[in-house]
């Protein structure tokens, strides 16, 4: 859930204006994220962990501008391959075991990445409710 993730925006400055990137790239170090050219090319990617960049995507949505339309665009995309890292690993565990009761502790580990203390506290707390 904490691996960064890099979306890539060919094109960006173009796409949007150089003050509005520069706009975009400050906000983007607020949220823990890194708006930045590739090399020397002309496309930028976005780096930073799945959590913020969907905060940071949020931030952009809330601006009057509409130079960022394209970027929040973007974003949501590509968030959309990485669904798994915005849900909170014990909300993970907790759905897993509630589509599949009789999943195994090792199962429940090789999907999530959890510990093994972990899966049991998941366990325990969802065959209680």
């Amino acid at each position: 859930m904490n691996e960064g993730i890099t979306i890539a925006l060919p094109s960006l400055f173009h796409r949007i204006g150089g003050s509005a990137a520069k706009q975009a790239k400050d906000m983007a170090k607020q949220y823990g994220c890194e708006l930045k050219r590739v090399r020397r090319s002309r496309n930028w990617q976005l780096v930073g962990d799945a959590i913020n960049i969907q905060s940071f995507a949020a931030q952009l949505h809330g601006q009057a501008n509409t130079e960022f339309a394209h970027l929040i665009k973007k974003i949501n995309i590509a968030l959309l391959s990485h669904s798994d890292k915005l849900e909170p690993l014990t909300a993970k565990l907790a759905r897993l075991i509630t589509d599949s009761p009789s999943i195994t502790l090792a199962e429940l580990i090789q999907l999530t990445g959890c510990t093994e203390a972990e899966a049991r506290v998941a366990r325990f707390d969802t065959n209680l409710c």
